[in-house]
């Protein structure tokens, strides 16, 4: 992202700020990749070093199934079941060394605790529901159809605005980037991107609570969770400024790229991670050569496992898809579009579908929630109407 401040800061960096009692402000340089990459610069009212107690930590790493990966899989995400607390409610469905799926329902906003997740960047989609992001930074209004994007080790809540929330996560190891190709050698995004700065939504309202206490931090390390107590409100920041803050970009917000015949998945590229990207397919028209063919050809993805999220619409290519659907695709063996959807898709002006896909450039490991709602008979769907699964016509 580019730089934003937010509040009150000093003229000049580890300078002297104090406050109007004459007591120093508490600077933290919030940095990665060491002092090498991207950093801003917060000031407290009080120290954040302060821990009062640290309980036992508790795993939360995912149980994989390690004999079910090739294999074409479709996973029916509303399947998962809500559940009141947001960190009980995230089920991890699909994980490698890269990145984290994640389902969630969460009914109940956070409260009575802080989340921390120091092993990854969040990129939390949200397909129902609205509320509100908190965090050291301030506050985002999020709602349907928000990639909210949460760096690693930011302190934050989320508020919900009624109990019927549903959300597509991915955890990433590496940070979460816009696509090199769309910035120039200043950051900016050029002219030939399909979102620019201004589609992106940077924190507001910045809280500053100056205030002591036992405040209960949950810490996510390693795939653990640790309870700390802190003696500070985690909101207390009287100003900040730099480069890494937690921001939502609208899905609606992405313009798509079309062309005169069928373009490759790339166009559609939204953010970047570390072996794996993620794409935003949007309501568009479709190719107009005389001779196209909206729906896309058959692809051998032999070095990534493609995942594709559905959101609403209809999907030209695909046949008896459903909200929250999950289809994994995985290197290996080629996919396409269903029986009869090829020659259907011809002469159609546009589509409405609206899906996120992420493909990974590391095979992906289904997890036990992911065996739980799995449809198992999505590998035959590609077969005509008159053959059975064994091969034989009917």
């Amino acid at each position: 992202m580019h730089y934003y401040s937010l509040g009150e800061i000093p003229a000049k960096r580890h300078t002297q700020f104090r406050k109007p009692n004459g007591e120093l402000y508490h600077e933290e340089l919030f940095s990665t990749e060491g002092f090498n990459d991207l950093y801003s610069l917060l000031y407290h009212c009080n120290a954040p070093t302060q821990i009062v107690q640290v309980n036992e930590p508790y795993s939360v790493a995912p149980r994989t199934v390690h004999d079910k990966q090739l294999k074409h899989r479709s996973l029916l995400g509303f399947k998962i079941e809500p559940e009141d607390d947001y960190l009980q409610s995230r089920k991890p469905v699909l994980v490698n060394n890269d990145c984290k799926i994640i389902l969630a329902a969460p009914r109940k906003s956070m409260s009575g605790y802080f989340f921390k997740n120091a092993d990854a960047d969040e990129v939390i989609f949200i397909h129902q529901g609205s509320g509100r992001l908190r965090t050291m930074y301030g506050a985002i209004q999020f709602g349907y159809g928000d990639y909210v994007v949460v760096p690693r080790g930011t302190t934050y809540q989320m508020e919900f605005d009624g109990p019927d929330n549903r959300l597509f996560i991915v955890e990433s190891y590496g940070p979460i980037t816009t696509p090199k190709r769309y910035r120039n050698a200043f950051g900016q995004l050029m002219e030939h991107s399909p979102f620019c700065e201004r589609d992106f939504r940077k924190p507001t309202d910045l809280e500053t609570h100056d205030e002591r206490g036992d405040f209960l931090f949950y810490i996510k390390k390693q795939d653990n969770i640790y309870p700390y107590h802190y003696l500070n409100h985690p909101f207390d920041l009287i100003g900040w400024d730099g480069y890494v803050y937690p921001y939502a970009f609208s899905i609606h917000n992405f313009e798509p790229i079309t062309g005169r015949v069928h373009l490759p998945p790339p166009i559609h590229q939204t953010f970047d991670g570390h072996n794996f990207v993620i794409c935003s397919f949007v309501p568009r028209l479709y190719d107009y050569h005389p001779l196209a063919i909206p729906a896309p050809y058959n692809h051998s993805n032999i070095d990534s496992d493609e995942v594709l999220y559905y959101v609403d619409g209809d999907f030209m290519s695909r046949k008896h898809v459903e909200r929250g659907m999950i289809t994994l695709h995985p290197g290996g063996i080629p996919h396409g579009p269903h029986p009869g959807t090829v020659e259907k898709s011809i002469g159609a002006k546009e589509t409405r579908e609206l899906a996120v896909m992420v493909d990974t450039f590391r095979p992906l490991l289904m997890t036990e929630y992911a065996a739980g709602i799995e449809d198992p008979e999505y590998y035959h769907t590609w077969l005509p109407e008159k053959v059975t699964s064994n091969g034989v016509s009917s």
